[in-house]
C-alpha cells in the first residue's frame, strides 16, 4: 500500500512539472500592426512665372544687294528719263548688340517673351561704275530690333535645357550717309520700319532656382526698304534688298515665380521595405 502510494505521488509530481513545459511550447506573443505612414499629398508642379532677360550679341550681316535710279535724257535729249541700276558689290561688315525683354514661362516646355534689340553700327562698303566713271561708297547702319518670341524648351538634363524658337516684329533700320570718300559726291541716309522676323536655337543652363544663363544662335531676316535718298550731286534715291543676320548671343534669364525647371525634382514617395527574416 505504501509503495502504491509512493508511485501515485511521483506521478503526480512529473505530470505538475510536464504541464508547464507544454504552456510555455504552445504560448504565442501579441501580435502588433505596424503603423501606417501616409504619402505625403501630391500637388502639381506650376511652371508658370514671369521672367526679365538681358542679351549680348555678336552679329554677322549679309546685305542681298543695293539698287538706285539712275538719270539721263532721251533719244532726242529732250526730258529726263529715270533709270535703274545695281551696285557691283555691297557688302555689310559685323557689328554687336544688345538687348533685353519680358517673358512668361507658360509650361513646363512652352515660354513666350517680347524684345528689342539695339544693333550698334556697323560698316557699309560698295562699289558702282558705268562707262565712264567707278565710284566707291561707304556707310554705316544701324537698327532697332522689336520681336515677339515664342520657344519650345525640349527637356532639362543635369540643368541643360536645349531649346528651339521662332519671333516675329519689325526693325528700324537706320542708314547714315552714304558718299564717296574720293568726291564730293554724297547723298543723304534714310531711316525707316521694315517686316523683319527670326529663328532661334539654343540650350540655357541652371546658375539657381531662378537664375539661368542662355546662350545659342539666331537668325534674323530684315526686309528690303529705302537706303539713300536722292541728292544734285549724285543719283538716288538707293534701296536694299534687305539684310540676312546670324548672331551669336549670350544672356541671363531672371524668373520671379513658378517652377524654372532648376529646382532637384521631388523623389516620389516610395514604402519602406518589408523586413527578411532569416532561421
Amino acid at each position: 500500500m505504501f509503495y502504491l502510494t509512493r508511485k501515485l505521488l511521483l506521478a503526480g509530481a512529473v505530470a505538475g512539472l510536464t504541464v508547464p513545459a507544454f504552456a510555455a511550447d504552445l504560448y504565442e506573443p501579441p501580435v502588433e500592426e505596424a503603423p501606417v505612414i501616409e504619402a505625403p499629398a501630391y500637388e502639381p508642379v506650376d511652371f508658370g512665372g514671369w521672367y526679365i532677360r538681358g542679351d549680348l550679341a555678336y552679329r554677322k550681316s549679309e546685305l542681298r544687294g543695293v539698287d538706285y535710279t539712275t538719270y539721263g535724257f532721251d533719244d532726242c535729249n529732250c526730258i529726263i528719263v529715270p533709270g535703274s541700276k545695281s551696285f557691283d558689290w555691297a557688302k555689310l561688315k559685323g557689328g554687336f548688340s544688345f538687348g533685353g525683354g519680358v517673358g512668361y514661362k507658360v509650361s513646363e516646355h512652352f515660354r513666350t517673351d517680347l524684345t528689342a534689340d539695339y544693333w550698334f553700327k556697323s560698316n557699309f562698303d560698295g562699289h558702282t561704275s558705268d562707262f565712264v566713271s567707278e565710284s566707291t561708297e561707304k556707310s554705316k547702319m544701324s537698327a532697332l530690333l522689336l520681336l515677339a518670341n515664342a520657344y519650345v524648351d525640349i527637356g532639362t538634363w543635369h540643368g541643360i535645357t536645349p531649346y528651339v524658337g521662332a519671333g516675329i516684329g519689325g526693325a528700324k533700320v537706320k542708314w547714315d550717309e552714304v558718299y564717296d570718300p574720293n568726291t564730293p559726291e554724297h547723298n543723304p541716309g534714310a531711316s525707316n520700319w521694315r517686316f523683319a522676323y527670326a529663328l532661334m536655337a539654343g540650350a540655357s543652363y541652371c546658375l539657381t532656382d531662378n537664375l539661368i544663363f542662355d546662350a545659342g544662335y539666331r537668325y534674323t531676316h530684315i526686309q528690303g526698304g529705302r537706303m539713300f535718298e536722292w541728292d544734285a550731286s549724285s543719283a538716288g534715291p538707293g534701296y536694299d534688298r534687305g539684310l540676312d543676320n546670324h548672331e551669336v548671343r549670350g544672356g541671363l534669364r531672371y524668373q520671379f515665380g513658378g517652377n524654372t525647371g532648376c529646382a532637384a525634382p521631388q523623389v516620389a514617395y516610395e514604402p519602406a521595405p518589408e523586413p527578411i527574416y532569416t532561421k
